[in-house]
């Protein structure tokens, strides 16, 4: 890739890790790929994923290689930076998709990586909120660590970078251990308030536009892309599950000032993290219209379409 061309694309890409945003980026990848000439797809993978045989890793693997995709053995969390920098040094592109799992220390790990290696492009795991937007400070300690990434990224002129801010993953707003969506008793617990607003995107629709941000001409370069699947109110969400599974769903709000006493009980606890820190409902949601997929007419699931693809076999009768 030649970074003074604003038309030239990412050839040589590497994505880190193939979990639950890392398989449908490399799926869409490889499909876009197959229309560009001299694009290839690696991914980097622990020894352990690779050699697993649960049938789940088994089946992910096998679907990688269908794919054309190389496998790179190496750890992101074990590899110290000058390792994982002789290795990104290889790619024109490196993709981060190993989400918080690897640890809180692991994007700023990987930042230092990519700018070591000289890489001409690196998207960073920042598929999630506005950090800019909900600053320092948050109940969410996790977020000022990513901020430290994009003042890093922002500090130097040799490395592009691309971030996409998705907002949350849409099947996490329905997760039981979330909290929000009880399924189970038929209520919404709104998070600040029934006006409060999230934005939500599928892990298959963020790694459909991921591939169309890659590859899009001219090159998107150190900016921040906004996607959005739905953006609604928990009040709208209640309203919605009632609509499609044709019962009626109890609605009560958990206030911040609660929210963070229920932190303090238990300040490790990474969901009251994350529940106290939507409940300041700054930098979680953003107008659909702006969005990548939205002025490009790129077909995304709502809310309403993921409720019936997922929750109506629990249709009241």
């Amino acid at each position: 890739m030649n970074p003074a061309d604003p038309n030239a694309m990412s050839h040589n890409i590497l994505v880190l890790g193939a979990g639950e945003l890392g398989l449908p980026v490399l799926r869409s990848l490889a499909r876009r790929a197959k229309s560009i000439d001299g694009v290839k797809i690696s991914v980097l993978l622990r020894a352990s994923a690779v050699e697993s045989t649960a049938p789940g890793k088994r089946r992910d693997i096998t679907e990688i290689r269908e794919l054309g995709i190389e496998i790179v053995v190496g750890d992101l969390v074990k590899s110290s930076v000058d390792e994982l920098a002789e290795v990104f040094a290889r790619y024109d592109t490196v993709i981060g998709c190993a989400g918080y799992a690897a640890g809180i220390d692991t994007p700023m790990k990987l930042a230092r990586a990519a700018l070591q290696a000289r890489i001409p492009r690196y998207f960073p795991w920042q598929f999630g909120v506005d950090f800019d937007v909900i600053g320092r400070g948050s109940p969410q300690d996790i977020f000022d660590a990513q901020l430290d990434v994009r003042e890093l990224l922002r500090s130097q002129h040799q490395t592009e970078w691309v971030i996409i801010s998705t907002g949350m993953f849409m099947s996490y707003l329905f997760e039981p251990e979330f909290g929000v969506v009880d399924l189970r008793n038929d209520a919404i617990h709104a998070l600040g308030s029934l006006g409060t607003a999230v934005t939500l995107t599928t892990p298959d629709d963020i790694g459909m536009l991921t591939a169309e941000i890659v590859f899009e001409k001219p090159r998107i370069r150190n900016e921040i892309v906004f996607l959005a699947g739905d953006t609604v109110t928990y009040g709208e969400v209640a309203d919605k599950l009632e609509a499609s599974l044709g019962r009626p769903f109890s609605r009560s709000e958990w206030s911040e000032e609660y929210l963070l006493g229920e932190l303090a009980r238990d300040p490790h606890n990474m969901m009251s993290k994350y529940r106290a820190a939507f409940a300041q409902g700054r930098g979680f949601a953003w107008n659909k219209s702006g969005t990548f997929n939205s002025q490009r007419g790129l077909p995304v699931t709502d809310v309403v379409t993921w409720i019936n693809a997922n929750l109506t076999s629990s249709r009241g009768k």
